[in-house]
């Protein structure tokens, strides 16, 4: 498919002058840094040197006090705490950071992870009639709750109070519970609004801490759970994330816990980590356990402190993963046989799939591959356990997926998301109905430029400027993440000295380029066997789009470039 370059503005010509003189850059990074909003040599230090001492005081956020309160009570009088979380990465990651924390200090304490399939997200009346059966007197939620009005309503019913640590956007009415945490809501000051679920519970966790006078340096070991949370919940990776994703890494890189260590160890990464790995290799696996079997399994593993144990739980989450890939292959295969053979797809502005045997748990994994395909808004739908249709849509860059279902609200039962992801449920006898609402909705309303996928540009520049000194400028960037993405160039009219299909069936291309007065470059184009036409049209002179990284062959390092597109 045909993609747009999209080359972004440089960036004010005397703000990098300024910067490549002070800092001793070379232009086009100094360019990158003010493409980022870095503007000053200050500022460029504080980017370059992230520092914990610059994390926000946690009591500038709203109810801080009052959650730090309810919890020190509750450890007091020795009652029963229950940490609830969402069953995703970062639901998970945020039980087990809360979870660890606690037992250091409390031993009436208690995990709940809910069911996927039988409560769905967030805060359930299962969960909570958990609680009030163990005699939960406090139950923090973690990664939800921040819409939960009627079970913060019910879980007082019960006599249990509740600390939310949320960090979406809330709706109309504020949960009645015991502190609200979430920095998105009205009338919190907390500077920073982009923290992930369990970056809002390294929060309160900090608070604790400086109540009850115990060493900032008590928590952080726990940075790891909140760099795989930050890296696998794609929030941006700005202002304090980035402080937590920098020394998270670097706690997952020197001393991991144990958990994380099983998962490195059987999946086989090479160290040192990156946040690439965290989102490509941890993540997918912690998400298995909850699309495939229990959100708990991963919590288990880590919090475990028994090695025996953390490699059996280890295992199953990898059987679990290597489950998920099956089911994915297959109703992806599935799904695009049935786009294919159905003639109204042809001009289709939209794909909307049902089928009643597909797995719940990758039908969003499903719909992210076929917009990769098919590049237009995609819903797919499966059979719930209650008869009704239920699945996930996604979006693509630029066009607002809610609004569109939101336009269909009274052909559904339920629906919830954001601009690019949602799910929804509706009784299978509307499905037709919504498909066409849905398809003239999206139609009148999306601009074509929506349906031909781009790739931003940082910059062009000559395949002589890459060279070692170049890439170890580029890896200060780093962690990369949204708002601070891994740069992109491009580079025109490059000889091409080799091209070959490698990988398993041939899927990928292995290339070398030539350099003016200066050793070819290798690279390598994943995906994109089907580009040697292209290669040979053009006589080998080609434009090509790529990230710079670094490839270790047999204990040798050397600079490739990590192709995106081509273009002849």
């Amino acid at each position: 498919m045909d993609k747009r370059w999209l080359l972004k503005e440089r960036g004010d010509e005397s703000v990098v002058t300024t910067l490549a003189a002070e800092m001793g850059e070379p232009t086009p990074i100094a360019s990158l840094m003010a493409q980022r909003g870095i503007t000053t040599r200050k500022q460029a230090e504080d980017f370059f040197n992230p520092s914990l001492s610059s994390l926000h005081d946690p009591f500038l956020m709203k109810d801080m006090n009052r959650a730090v309160d309810r919890i020190s009570t509750a450890i007091s009088r020795n009652e029963k705490i229950l940490v609830y979380g969402d069953y995703d990465v970062d639901g998970t990651t945020s039980v087990a950071l809360l979870y660890s924390f606690l037992r250091e200090w409390h031993s009436n304490l208690d995990y709940y992870i809910p069911d996927r399939y039988h409560e769905g997200y967030g805060l359930s009346q299962q969960g909570v009639d958990y609680a009030a059966d163990r005699k939960c007197r406090l139950i923090i939620a973690l990664d939800c709750g921040i819409k939960a009005v009627d079970r913060v309503k019910y879980a007082k019913s019960k006599g249990i109070d509740i600390i939310i640590c949320d960090h979406h956007l809330p709706g109309d009415e504020i949960p009645d519970a015991t502190a609200v945490l979430d920095p998105k809501q009205p009338g919190c000051n907390y500077p920073y609004k982009e923290l992930s679920g369990c970056g809002v519970g390294f929060k309160l966790m900090q608070a604790y801490c400086q109540v009850h006078k115990i060493p900032f340096e008590r928590i952080i070991p726990y940075l790891d759970l909140v760099a795989v949370s930050i890296g696998s919940d794609i929030v941006p990776m700005t202002g304090e994330n980035r402080i937590l994703a920098y020394y998270g890494l670097k706690q997952l890189n020197e001393s991991p816990r144990l958990g994380f260590l099983k998962i490195i160890e059987k999946a086989r990464i090479r160290m040192p980590l990156a946040i690439e790995d965290v989102v490509f290799r941890i993540g997918p696996r912690i998400n298995a356990a909850g699309r495939m079997e229990s959100g708990s399994k991963a919590v288990e593993l880590l919090v475990s402190q028994n090695p025996r144990e953390a490699l059996t739980i280890c295992d199953g989450i990898d059987r679990s993963n290597d489950d998920r890939r099956i089911k994915d292959s297959e109703i992806t295969s599935e799904a695009r046989r049935m786009v294919s053979e159905d003639d109204r797809n042809g001009d289709a502005r939209t794909t909307v799939l049902f089928r009643q045997g597909w797995h719940k748990g990758v039908i969003g994994i499903v719909a992210s591959r076929l917009i990769e395909t098919y590049y237009r808004p995609t819903i797919i739908l499966t059979e719930s356990k209650d008869g009704f249709a239920t699945g996930s849509a996604r979006s693509v860059p630029g066009y607002d997926l809610y609004q569109a279902i939101e336009s269909c609200s009274d052909l559904l039962e339920s629906f919830g998301g954001h601009m690019f992801a949602a799910g929804l449920t509706l009784k299978q006898e509307n499905l037709q109905s919504f498909r066409e609402r849905f398809e003239k909705f999206v139609s009148e309303t999306i601009r074509e430029e929506h349906l031909v996928p781009s790739i931003n540009v940082d910059q062009e520049i000559t395949l002589e400027e890459v060279t070692p000194e170049f890439y170890r400028h580029l890896d200060r960037f780093q962690p990369f993440g949204p708002e601070n993405t891994a740069p992109i160039f491009i580079s025109r009219r490059v000889k091409t000295l080799a091209c070959q299909p490698v990988g398993n069936n041939g899927t990928h291309l292995k290339l070398s380029f030539a350099r003016h007065n200066a050793e070819p470059i290798a690279a390598i184009a994943f995906g994109q066997a089907d580009m040697m036409d292209t290669f040979r049209d053009s006589g080998g002179v080609v434009d090509i789009a790529y990230s710079v990284e670094i490839n270790e062959y047999r204990g040798k390092r050397s600079v490739q470039l990590n192709i995106k597109d081509i273009k002849g």
